[in-house]
This record gives C-alpha cells, structure tokens and sequence, in this order.
C-alpha cells in the first residue's frame, strides 16, 4: 500500500448484530465418570466483542475512525461489548433492549483445543431496531461507507431500510450477509458471502462455469457493482460487469477461522472508504484474512502485520 494512504482519515460506520465471546481455558486430565467427556479444569477467562463489533474493531486496528451502531441488552455482557469497543476508540452508538438477552458465545477451550461452544441468544425487539435505525440515519452522512455485519441474530431485520438511507445519502454499503434471503440486500455496494452462503441461495455449481453463471445473474438480479465470494483455501473470486477477477489464497497455518469474515469486511470496507480501488481493497483483505486465521478466536490484525 502507498504510503500516502492515511488510513485515520476514513470515517466507518458499522452496524450489526453484536455478541460477546467468551473463552474459558483449562487442563484436561480425565474423562468425566458421569459421561465420556472430557473435564475441564478452568485456569483463566478471556473476553471478546464479537459480531459486527469485531468489525468494528479490526478496522479501528487498522487506523480508521469507526462507528458502531447495533443493538444489545440492559445486562452486563451488553455493558461489557460498551466498555470493549469503546477502550479501542470506537464510538458506540448502541440501542438498549430491556428484553432482550445480549448474545453470548461461550467456548470451552482444553488442550488448545475448542471442546465445545454454548450460544445464548434471542431477538431484539422492533422498537429498538427503529431506534438504531433512527441514529443511524442522524450519523451516516458523517462517514464514509457503511458495512453491515448480519449474523442472523435479528439486529438486520431492517437492513433494507439501512441499505435504502445508505443509498439516499451517497454511501457505498458493503455486507456480510447470512440466510436465504439475499433480495433484501438489494441495491448494496459490495456482497460478501462465503461458499457455503452463496450456495444456499444459488444452489450447488457443478464447476467455474456454472458458479459464474449463477452468482453473475444473482448480482444482476440484486443490482450489485459487486459479489464477492470467500472460498478459504481456495482465496477470493470478484463477480462484477467486468467479469470476474480471482484472488489466490495465501499459504498459511489456520489455528482458528472464528471471525476471519469479520476481519475480511472490515479490510474491504477500510480500503474502499480510502478510495483504493476494489482489487487492492480484495487483495488486503484476502492478506488480512490470512493472517487472522493465524490467531485463536475473534482478533484484529496491525497495519504493521498486514503492511509492514
């Protein structure tokens, strides 16, 4: 990257659903006399944002002024996902739902081994999605682009909304979708689904061809500049007017691939808001990605790391 690019002048706007993740690390030494299953004995705790707060945060690593919009419970870890972003600089604009139950994922972590995850969650109610939909649309002229981070919890029921203000006020909007339902993306900048998401919608392709015909007609369909499909080992391919342009991965040791999407949006989002051009933003992403999965659980990546 040039070093003229000054990353601290791109002003992101992310939004999304929000989680906290939890890690609770221990010897293993026996096997449970109740049931065979590992025992774990708990040595130490780390917690984590995580969702489109780890988005949120791997583009504040990277240097950029971040605004995180979304939505979480009057608990203590929707208090705990405040005082995280917040100690990274992020200015946190988040909707409380009294009724809602802030998403945790748990992981039980034994030998550098993940023994096994406990999700907590529900869905946040309509009110306090129009209440996040009403502050994003006061803040979204003040940024740059906007990235949406959907993890199927409910806090992007209104993403057609967000999309539509996005749109009305001048800002591309890149998405990390999740579901079948790819119509309500409609109109965004930049869709980003891995394999295993695109088929789900498409169906399954028999080779390159067939893939290209089929994510070639649904960015048309959804009036996308662009569909970019994350293939883990198998790098990154770009769907656009221009064709299609792939990106090999780069060869590295994956220790851990929780929240390597995040880390790749926040990337794209960073260098498109910094006006490089959608193969250099692919390129850094694709770098970034690879790098992260290097990691254990949700990380960020330094401009040093992914630049140096």
């Amino acid at each position: 990257m040039s070093p003229a690019i000054d990353l601290g002048t791109v002003r992101l706007l992310v939004v999304g659903d929000l989680m906290l993740d939890r890690y609770w690390f221990g010897e293993v030494e026996r096997i449970s006399p109740e049931a065979p299953v590992p025992v774990v004995r708990v040595t130490r705790s780390e917690e984590r944002a995580g969702g489109a707060a780890n988005v949120a945060l791997n583009a504040a690593a990277l240097g950029a002024r971040v605004t995180l919009a979304g939505i979480v419970g009057d608990d203590e870890p929707g208090r705990r996902i405040d005082a995280l972003v917040r100690a990274a600089g992020i200015a946190a604009e988040l909707a409380i739902d009294a009724e809602l139950a802030t998403t945790v994922k748990l992981r039980v972590i034994g030998r550098q081994q993940q023994l096994i995850r406990i999700d907590f969650e529900t869905a946040p109610a309509a009110a306090a999605r129009d209440a996040k939909l009403d502050r994003i649309r006061a803040r979204i002229g003040a940024h740059d682009l906007v990235a949406l981070s959907d993890y199927g919890k409910g806090g992007l029921a209104d993403v057609a909304a967000i999309i539509a203000a996005a749109r009305e006020a001048g800002k591309p909007v890149v998405v990390d979708p999740k579901g079948d339902d790819y119509a309500r993306y409609r109109g965004a900048t930049l869709l980003k689904p891995n394999r295993a998401e695109l088929r789900q919608v498409v169906g399954a392709w028999r080779d390159d061809a067939d893939l290209r015909a089929r994510a070639q007609r649904l960015r048309a369909e959804l009036e996308l500049p662009y569909l970019l499909l994350t293939r883990s080992e198998e790098g990154m391919t770009l769907f656009s007017e221009d064709g299609v342009l792939h990106v090999a991965a780069h060869a590295r040791e994956v220790y851990d691939v929780s929240g390597a999407g995040d880390t790749v949006l926040a990337a794209i989002a960073v260098m498109l808001a910094a006006g490089r051009s959608i193969a250099e933003a692919i390129d850094v992403a694709n770098r970034a990605g690879a790098i992260v999965v290097g990691k254990l659980g949700t990380a960020t990546v330094s401009p040093a790391e992914l630049f140096g």
